[in-house]
């Protein structure tokens, strides 16, 4: 074990350095934001730093990345405003000196005159102005009139609203916050379309793609892409043959006849964990019906089958709720289960613990509707900007509710993080078998803790990459990185609990699977960044090490095997069967959905072309629910059959399981990914703001394929209608009967 743990502690600290120096680079090299913008020809202010700032925080107070996407970040329906207003103000400067110079648009013209005049863009628009001295960006009075165009364009977008974007009618009324917005708007295709200095590419490696002003991708990121591939392959290979020369080497154990956590010792505070679940299914159900009402809106636009819903739940707010809830009932899903599973750790319940998983259960319920109540408020305008930073939309994805409610939940995950330590802690001082299985969930517990805390590491008025790079700390490291070595240790020692694998064997698989995972998966948070502003050694970086991510993945049919194998062990399994099946579920949508779909977007070349596209919904919905969903109701599952006493009539599991999985599948391949592989090709071969186009996006095609995906949607709903009628059943059932083990 000597050897394995010298391995992770130093993928751990190398990684770690390896990723705080990419930050450094971050914050050393980002896009400046100018203390001024001024007009060449006639030294007229256009914009101040604060008014960009300001603009950010405007941007936000609407929805944010819920609202369109910047940088490719964002929601789908409402177009990227970077490449949008990049190719906006591209096609007037063009048309303007087309007119001017031949009296013909600019489609109109031969191909050298085309040319000539596209050098010409070319040239205003990618040279970069910065002064170093007075810190401030010149523009053309050219570009002027074309920057001027596109402040009345979104200004009426944004106040009278469109609905082909789903933004509703007064989304932002306020003359002097529209003003702010566009000057973020501009600053961001600044970026965007400006060469860093002494470069032949632009701030954000030349994306958006578009063609109009030499947009095109960058050598470092095809390079890096196929660098990365080979490395997969090769990584794939090594890891295989590791996989085949030891799985059979775990110390073997007779495996018993019968149950052996039958009689398994119940406490008081695991009962009082059965609220939870009764909660967390009305959360997903809730989150299901946001889903419904939020893809509708990319068919109506404002209205969801002929109702005017737009007037109370605007687009903005119903996918801030659907994905802000799938975080939060997954996560409490997993949280419950550590608390569940601690005093069966320890084999004791520590003093107060009831009291913490109480006050833990009402702190949920406080930060959940809050963080709702604050966001709704927020897009509607109702507080000052600082007001909604602290209690409103903070206006990132995954990352919306308010710094009041991030520390909040913040405090509660330090309760948390006490509350299960002390009982892994007494049990490690016992010095058993299961020694080194509990230490390597020990500092995934601390780990889940402590690195929530880097989305509180900007500030309300931090730049576009500065936030960029601690959100998806946040969003990769804390969700996808330590919450998934914690759900592989706690499967782990369930397994070994039931005297499935050994303890030590469990312990030692753990920490190895933990060290490949993160090897990969730390700096591979770098993924997320190749085009947000970052420096081209997070391209490099980014895809090396993201596409080791894959690698484990790659194995998961082993491990399909394994459990099935499990399974069909001894008749007693038979106890666990829906338990497991989720967790084969996971297994299949960890290779398919974080595997497959999650290498299509990840090599820098693929990305470049189908960030923001269908393809990352695809993506998003395989891993997150496929992979995360399927592991939280598995770990519902899990701690409602050591609680019950009682034998389960499968046919609601049955119908529950099958259904979500069914739907999941039929969702993604009647509408989600054909609509992405469209969209992809429009993106290679015309430009990125034509992918993203309303005109391509309410195409009859892409319309027919939005309402197929009904088929998966009323199938996948059908599976959550069985399960949370199962759980919120059963536990019912468990709070009523008495406790035996006190």
């Amino acid at each position: 074990m000597k050897k394995t743990w010298i391995a992770f502690i130093s993928v751990v600290v190398l990684s770690f350095i390896t990723l705080i120096w990419i930050g450094t680079e971050v914050y050393q090299t980002q896009p400046p934001i100018p203390d001024q913008v001024i007009v060449k020809e006639t030294n007229a202010v256009l914009y101040t730093k604060a008014d960009i700032q300001t603009g950010q925080n405007v941007w936000e107070s609407i929805g944010g990345m819920e609202v369109g996407s910047i940088w490719g970040h964002g929601s789908y329906v409402a177009p990227d405003w970077t490449a949008d207003w990049i190719h906006r103000e591209a096609v007037y400067m063009l048309n303007t000196w087309a007119q001017a110079d031949f009296n013909k648009s600019y489609d109109n013209l031969g191909v050298e005159q085309k040319a000539a005049i596209k050098a010409r863009l070319i040239k205003d628009i990618r040279t970069n102005t910065f002064n170093e001295t007075d810190k401030s960006i010149t523009i053309s009075k050219a570009r002027l009139e074309a920057v001027q165009e596109n402040i009345k364009h979104y200004t009426s977008i944004f106040s009278e609203g469109k609905a082909e974007y789903a933004i509703p009618k007064g989304a932002l009324t306020n003359p002097e916050k529209l003003e702010q917005l566009n000057a973020f708007l501009f600053w961001t295709s600044w970026a965007a379309s400006t060469n860093r200095p002494e470069k032949d590419y632009t701030y954000t490696s030349n994306w958006p793609h578009e063609p109009l002003i030499d947009n095109n991708i960058t050598d470092d990121s095809v390079i890096w892409s196929g660098l990365s591939i080979v490395l997969l392959l090769l990584f794939i290979g090594i890891l295989t043959y590791y996989y085949l020369l030891n799985h059979e080497k775990g110390e073997l154990i007779d495996k018993p006849e019968t149950d052996p956590l039958t009689g398994l010792k119940l406490f008081k505070s695991q009962k009082t964990i059965l609220k939870y679940f009764i909660v967390i299914s009305l959360l997903i159900a809730l989150q299901v019906i946001l889903g419904a009402a939020t893809v509708h809106y990319t068919v109506e636009g404002q209205a969801f089958f002929g109702f005017e819903l737009s007037q109370y739940l605007p687009y903005s707010i119903t996918r801030t709720w659907h994905t802000q809830l799938a975080v939060f009932w997954i996560a409490a899903t997993w949280l419950a289960t550590g608390l569940f599973l601690a005093p069966m750790i320890s084999g004791k319940e520590m003093k107060y613990q009831r009291f913490g998983v109480n006050f833990l259960f009402f702190a949920l319920l406080i930060i959940v509707l809050g963080s709702m109540a604050g966001e709704w408020l927020g897009v509607h305008q109702f507080l000052d900007l600082t007001t909604n930073f602290f209690f409103g939309h903070q206006g990132y994805e995954y990352m919306d509710l308010g710094r009041f409610w991030q520390i909040f939940l913040g405090i509660g995950l330090i309760l948390w993080v006490i509350m299960v330590s002390r009982h892994i802690i007494y049990a490690i001082r016992k010095n058993d078998p299961s020694k080194h299985l509990l230490i390597i969930l020990l500092i995934s517990v601390m780990a889940i803790g402590m690195f929530f805390f880097s989305g509180l590491m900007y500030g309300e008025n931090s730049s576009l990459p500065v936030i960029n790079y601690w959100r998806w700390w946040l969003v990769h490291l804390w969700v996808e990185g330590f919450f998934e070595v914690f759900a592989t240790v706690v499967i782990a020692y369930i397994f070994s609990q039931m005297k499935i694998i050994s303890a030590k064997t469990a312990g030692r698989v753990s920490v190895a699977s933990a060290s490949i995972f993160l090897a990969g998966g730390i700096i591979g948070t770098l993924h997320h960044l190749y085009y947000s502003g970052t420096p081209v050694q997070a391209i490099a970086l980014g895809a090396t090490f993201s596409a080791l991510e894959v690698v484990p993945l790659t194995l998961m049919g082993f491990e399909i095997r394994e459990s099935w194998s499990h399974l069909k062990s001894t008749p007693w399994m038979q106890k666990y069967k829906w338990p497991i099946f989720f967790f084969i579920a996971v297994s299949f949508w960890n290779f398919v959905g974080a595997g497959v779909f999650g290498f299509l977007i990840n090599p820098p070349i693929a990305l470049y072309y189908i960030q923001g596209l269908n393809t990352t919904a695809v993506h998003a919905h395989t891993a997150l629910f496929g992979v995360y969903g399927m592991l939280g109701m598995g770990f519902i599952l899990i701690c409602l059959r050591f609680y019950s006493d009682r034998v389960w009539q499968s046919k609601k599991l049955k119908r529950a399981f099958w259904f979500l999985n069914i739907g999941l599948v039929a969702m993604v391949v009647f509408s989600l990914l054909p609509i992405g592989v469209i969209q992809a090709y429009t993106s290679i071969t015309q430009g990125y703001s034509f992918a993203r186009d309303s005109d391509l996006l309410y195409a009859e095609p892409i319309q027919t394929l939005k309402w197929m995906r009904i088929i998966g949607d009323i199938i996948f709903s059908v599976g959550i209608f069985y399960f949370c009628w199962f759980t919120i059943e059963e536990t019912i059932y468990n709070f009523k009967r008495k406790q035996v083990n006190k």
